[in-house]
Order: structure tokens, then C-alpha cells, then sequence
């Protein structure tokens, strides 16, 4: 494996710094689409999605699945807000 340069430990650094940020738009944007989704399977792939950020965020697993048993998307909302 080659080293890295300097530029891509930059990257890495930079990503892993906001990571909260990216997974906290990634949510409010997967929000979005889930109020606007008429597409049964497009929905299932959204939910997986706001599964994986809320996780990545570190919510509380009793809370994912709370939100994620009932599709709560007001739920889903409002903790995007909250933490925002």
C-alpha cells in the first residue's frame, strides 16, 4: 500500500472533523426526499439511509428504533431540528 499524500491526509482529516455536519445534512436531505417519496421501494432505501446517519450521529438505539418501527417521519423531523 502506498503512502498517502499530504493532500489526502488532509482530506481524511477534514472529513472525519465534520463528519457530524455531513451525517446531519445527509438526514435533513433524506427527510426531504422521505416527505416527497411516492415510490414504495425508494422509500425502504431512504429509511436504511436515516438509519445509518442517525447511527453514525450516535442517537440512542432505542430511539432509531422507535422512529425507524413506525416510520415517524414527524419523529425523523424533529430530531433533525433538534439537533440543528
Amino acid at each position: 500500500m502506498k503512502p498517502r499524500r499530504s493532500y489526502q491526509q488532509k482530506l481524511i482529516r477534514n472529513y472525519y472533523e465534520n463528519r457530524d455536519n455531513i451525517m446531519m445534512q445527509s438526514l435533513s436531505e433524506t427527510v426531504s426526499e422521505l416527505y416527497l417519496c411516492g415510490n414504495d421501494r425508494r422509500r425502504g432505501q431512504l429509511w436504511k439511509r436515516a438509519e445509518t446517519a442517525m447511527k453514525n450521529m450516535g442517537v440512542k438505539p432505542p430511539e432509531i428504533e422507535r422512529i425507524l418501527k413506525a416510520h415517524d417521519l414527524t419523529a425523523l423531523a424533529a430530531l433533525v431540528s433538534q439537533k440543528f
